[in-house]
Formats: C-alpha cells, structure tokens, sequence
C-alpha cells in the first residue's frame, strides 16, 4: 500500500472513530494514573464490567497518592469481582512507586506494565507517539493486511481508533465489513471471520483452583471467614497459592487478606 494509500486509510479511520467512538470515562482523561486504573482494569474484563468499578475506585483513590496510602488489604477488597487480583497488587504496588519517585520514563518499570500498556499510557496520557497493541489492534492490522502507523500528533485517537474498530467491528468472531471504513483494500473483505478451532473440553470453571480462589478473597474481605462447602482437598492448594502470592496471610488457623 503506498504512503498516500495509508494516509487516506488513517484518515478514514479517524474520521469514522470521531463519528462512532463510544463515550467510555477512561476517554475523558489524560491523568497518567486514571489511565493506568482503566487499562489494568479491563486486562481480560468486559468494558460493562469495569465502567462503575471503575468510576468508583476513583471516588475512593482518586490519585496515585491516595491509592498508595491505602491498606493492601482494603485494595485486594475493593478489587473483589473483576478477577486477577494480581492486576489490583501490580496497581497498588506501581501506585506506591510513583508516590514516592514520580511517573518512570519507562513506563514498563512499573508493575504490571507490559509493552502494550507501556504504549497506551504513553499515547494517552503523557502524548507520546507510540502504537498500543492489543489483540484488537493486531486483528485489524492483520486482516487489513498492513501495520497503520499514527500521523504525527494523533497516536491517543489513532490507539482509540483501532482499539474501537476491532472491539466493536472487526471482532474476532463476526467481521461487519459493511460497516467498516477500511473496508476499500482491506485484504480480508468479505471473507468469514475465522473461527477457533474446536479446543479440548476444559473442566469447568466451578471444578478450577480460580473458583476457589475467587470465593476465598470475597469471604475474606467481607470479614466471613473461610467459605464453607468447599472440600478440603480444593480449599487447602487454593489457600496455599493466595498465601504464595501474598494476597491472603495466616495466623495459627486464622486467615485474612494480605
């Protein structure tokens, strides 16, 4: 595709993005930290989901500061629901780090911060021209058939863009190309999106450690003690892991969240 090809392409999509965009709160902001809440937020959570907890987390720890003054324990509560409480360990711990040093030049220095949210805080927060890829972004660059870059000053809206054609059009099961506006040239136009190849039956979600784990934590934080129903054989490698991963301490034959 020629450079004035691409160029007409992003300019498309930004046109269409600034029509379509959804109005999502983390959208509102350039505060390093809000943005930074909002994407350990959605890591593998719906954006349904994550809306109020997230307006909500920032009514109780509307700052780094404040985020990093608060107790481990109240932090792995609040985060109760939206699973991977690791995700809420890496935001407290990244939290506490720029309390006390300030926002890394590299981003990645942080908690919890891989290559993909290095790039979405960089663009989105502090301007930096840098492409954030998620697997959004990837499956629309793939079936494009090309790697779009952002033009110069644009990388926040060209993320947002991509980010929002591949969750809302481009999705992985069903590629509307009727309502796409790169569909002009798009090598993958018009085919069927393809499908995952069948996977080996998992067990389900109710026979995982994660279960356990996930019913532990919120028993936990409601001050109820240890979960009841829950054969020992399960409950004792789940409250093994969490003790492990220091979100859930022991004393005597006492538990309470890290």
């Amino acid at each position: 595709m020629s450079v004035g090809r691409l160029r007409r392409v992003v300019g498309l999509l930004l046109k269409w993005y600034a029509r379509e965009a959804r109005d999502l709160p983390w959208r509102r902001t350039r505060d390093p930290y809000r943005v930074l809440v909002s994407e350990l937020m959605l890591q593998q959570t719906q954006v349904s989901r994550v809306i109020p907890r997230y307006e909500q987390w920032l009514v109780r720890w509307p700052t780094a500061d404040a985020l990093a003054a608060a107790a481990r324990e109240d932090v792995l509560a609040a985060w109760v629901g939206l699973g991977y409480n690791r995700r809420a360990l890496a935001l407290w711990e990244a939290a506490r780090i720029v309390a006390r040093d300030g926002w890394p030049e590299d981003l990645r220095a942080l908690p919890g911060v891989g290559p993909y949210t290095a790039a979405a805080v960089g663009s989105f927060a502090f301007g930096r021209q840098e492409v954030a890829v998620d697997v959004n972004v990837a499956r629309v660059q793939e079936r494009l058939g090309t790697a779009l870059q952002p033009p110069p000053g644009r990388a926040a809206d060209f993320n947002q863009a991509l980010m929002e054609l591949g969750a809302t059009v481009c999705t992985a099961r069903v590629a509307r190309c009727a309502a796409c506006p790169l569909a002009t040239g798009c090598t993958s136009a018009g085919r069927p999106a393809e499908r995952p190849a069948p996977a080996t039956p998992r067990p389900r979600f109710e026979d995982t450690n994660r279960s356990v784990r996930g019913r532990v934590v919120p028993a936990l934080a409601a001050g109820a003690g240890l979960p009841e129903g829950i054969a020992p054989d399960r409950l004792e490698p789940a409250l093994e892991g969490l003790i492990r991963d220091g979100r859930v301490r022991r004393s005597g034959g006492t538990y309470a969240l890290g």
